[in-house]
């Protein structure tokens, strides 16, 4: 598919690895995306620090997903229950999206991506005819929209999650609000949160209820507030230190200053499409400084 007409805001770039990627310059603010993976590894609001974390680590490769940022994972989230072998997370991270739009409005950017179905993901282990369509709009708030389109003539049902990687002074003094009063899960324990979660050296919880929290990145002083629709549920990540060093593409150092809060669809949340039907999931993020 040959790349629409850019506006004056965005420019089609050779970046790591030699992945093409868009780089935004809007007037409310900044932002890298590759191709590869449809992947936002920048997001930069006017006047203020870097919104996203990326791994020092990373690789940027055809065969291999990005590490940070905000990669999608789709069409299933984590290990595929009955294909551990599949690739993690899905593949639509190891995908090459086409890019159908870009737009200026304001002091917004717009960037629109598709993904659809190909002899190689018909051959894997979800095997449907769909069309994915991301929207990622860059300015003072970043807002992200993931669309599914059942192309098939059979029923599927997906997982989806917006995997965002945040970038914050130190995980031990960053504190998640919103969180009060829901059911969280975890490999090791399930309970409700009573209070702000303190984050400490790793995290892994999953709350089915949440689709809002606003991160209290003091360090930085500033808050990340995030919001969604579409969406039944959030995870809440930080490997720490012993996890970070068991992954070759995740910066050893690099843990104290991230922290994931994904907007998702799994589990018993993920989303079943009838031939015909499409579903959107949503998120926006927007910072207020002290």
């Amino acid at each position: 598919m040959p790349t629409p007409a850019l506006p004056p805001s965005v420019r089609l770039l050779t970046g790591p690895g030699g992945l093409p990627l868009l780089r935004v310059s809007a007037a409310g603010g900044t932002g890298e995306v590759f191709l590869h993976g449809a992947h936002l590894t920048s997001w930069t609001p006017a006047g203020q620090s870097p919104v996203l974390w990326m791994s020092d680590a990373s690789r940027f490769a055809e065969n291999s997903p990005i590490r940070g940022g905000v990669p999608i994972c789709f069409p299933w989230f984590g290990l595929h229950a009955d294909h551990p072998e599949a690739p993690q997370h899905g593949f639509a991270r190891l995908s090459t999206w086409a890019l159908t739009e870009a737009s200026e409005h304001g002091p917004a950017s717009s960037l629109v991506f598709r993904l659809s179905d190909t002899e190689q993901t018909r051959a894997s282990v979800w095997p449907h005819r769909f069309e994915a369509i991301y929207t990622v709009t860059i300015g003072s708030e970043l807002r992200l929209e993931f669309e599914v389109v059942n192309l098939d003539t059979v029923d599927f049902s997906f997982e989806a999650a917006l995997h965002n990687y945040y970038a914050i002074g130190n995980v031990l003094s960053t504190r998640v609000h919103g969180l009060e009063g829901h059911q969280f899960f975890s490999s090791s324990a399930s309970g409700r949160e009573e209070a702000p979660v303190q984050l400490g050296t790793a995290v892994d919880r999953r709350y089915p209820t949440v689709t809002t929290a606003r991160i209290e990145d003091s360090d930085n002083h500033r808050v990340i507030a995030v919001a969604s629709d579409g969406s039944d549920g959030a995870v809440l990540w930080n490997p720490g230190p012993d996890k970070a060093r068991a992954m070759e593409d995740f910066s050893d150092d690099g843990w104290p200053q991230m922290v994931c809060f994904e907007t998702a669809n799994i589990g018993e949340s993920r989303i079943t499409l009838a031939p015909g039907e499409r579903h959107s999931m949503r998120a926006t993020v927007s910072v207020e400084t002290h």
